[in-house]
C-alpha cells in the first residue's frame, strides 16, 4: 500500500478527533448523552461547537480527497513520491485546519481549507 493510501486512512480518522475534542471540551458529557450524541453535539457553544464544525467538515471534504488519491493512482500520470507528497501535504492541511477552526483563527482557518482543496485538485492535474 502507498504512502498516498495510508493517508486517505488518515483523512478518515482525523474527524474523530474531533469528535473526541468537542465531546471532552464540553465538560459535562456523560455516558447518558451518548445515546444521541448528535443531539448533546448541537447544543454545546465555543471551543466544543467549533470542534464538532471541524468534525463536520472533515467528513465532507474526504471523499472528494479519497477520490483524488485513487484517481491518481488509477491515472498513473504522475510519480508516486509526488502523489505521496501531495497526501501528505494534504492531511497535514487538515490537521492544521482543524487547530485553526477549534482555535477560532477564522481567516487563517479559510486559507487553509482552500490550501486543502487545491492539494485534491493537485492530485487530478499531475494525474492527467
Amino acid at each position: 500500500m502507498t504512502i498516498a493510501y495510508w493517508c486517505v486512512l488518515a483523512a478518515i480518522m482525523l474527524p474523530y478527533v474531533s469528535t473526541v475534542w468537542a465531546k471532552a471540551s464540553a465538560g459535562n458529557f456523560t455516558p447518558k448523552d451518548n445515546h444521541d450524541p448528535r443531539a448533546f453535539l448541537a447544543t454545546v457553544q465555543g471551543v466544543s461547537k467549533r470542534a464538532n464544525n471541524a468534525q463536520q467538515n472533515g467528513f465532507e471534504i474526504t471523499p472528494a480527497f479519497a477520490a483524488a488519491v485513487i484517481i491518481a493512482h488509477l491515472a498513473a500520470g504522475a510519480e508516486q513520491g509526488l502523489l505521496d507528497q501531495l497526501a501528505i501535504a494534504f492531511v497535514c492541511s487538515r490537521a492544521l485546519y482543524t487547530l485553526c477552526y477549534i482555535a477560532d483563527w477564522a481567516v487563517l482557518r479559510s486559507l487553509v481549507w482552500f490550501v486543502g482543496v487545491g492539494l485534491i485538485v493537485s492530485l487530478f492535474v499531475v494525474a492527467a
